[in-house]
């Protein structure tokens, strides 16, 4: 029986978390835990004109410091979609598959979501299905204890870890004039470069 890697939930996951999902037949995604702050669950990286950009959903904590991250909702006080938005057509109009996934993704981040899981639920399915990715995804029942299983990347996966640059072949970037290529940022950037290819290099990262 195939095993089974436990992700946490990612907003526009990162270039190592979808080579995980892709290499993956079966992926359970975390939303029992206690939601921790400073992670890709609500962030993620792009490349722009200026250098790197984060971006950060602001959430929202129905039980304080003890809400799950089931429970975590998204703030919609400011329009930080459209600032998002606006961030990824700046930095990725010239990339050479952007005209292609471009409407659908805008379409995503413009609609309002209570939770922030269905946020990151829609856009992953959204980057598993352009780049042709057929794993099947779950979502926890119970929360599991971290553990050194070598399959549980909740908690390894993260924006302060420090990946091994050898994990990743370069690939031509938007600003590669300007910039030396820049490894992990979200997985759009992949995308919108890679296009039809994405699925290949995630597999053999």
């Amino acid at each position: 029986m195939p095993k089974t890697i436990l992700l946490a939930t990612a907003y526009m996951p990162p270039v190592a978390y979808m080579a995980l999902v892709a290499q993956a037949q079966n992926v359970s995604i975390e939303v029992c835990e206690t939601y921790p702050k400073q992670t890709y669950r609500n962030r993620c990286t792009l490349l722009t004109a200026g250098g790197l950009l984060d971006l950060t959903v602001p959430v929202v904590r129905t039980n304080g410091n003890h809400t799950m991250t089931a429970d975590i909702g998204v703030s919609y006080a400011e329009a930080w979609n459209v600032r998002h938005w606006r961030a990824i057509e700046s930095a990725y109009s010239a990339a050479p598959y952007f005209l292609y996934y471009r409407d659908k993704l805008q379409q995503l981040l413009y609609a309002r979501y209570e939770r922030l899981i269905d946020l990151n639920s829609a856009l992953l399915d959204y980057i598993m299905h352009s780049m042709k990715i057929e794993s099947a995804i779950t979502r926890s029942t119970d929360f599991v204890p971290p553990t050194a299983d070598a399959d549980d990347y909740r908690y390894s996966l993260t924006p302060k870890s420090t990946l091994p640059a050898k994990w990743f072949d370069n690939y031509c970037q938007v600003f590669y004039t300007k910039f030396p290529f820049q490894h992990n940022l979200s997985s759009l950037d992949l995308l919108f470069n890679l296009g039809p290819e994405s699925a290949s290099y995630l597999k053999r990262t």
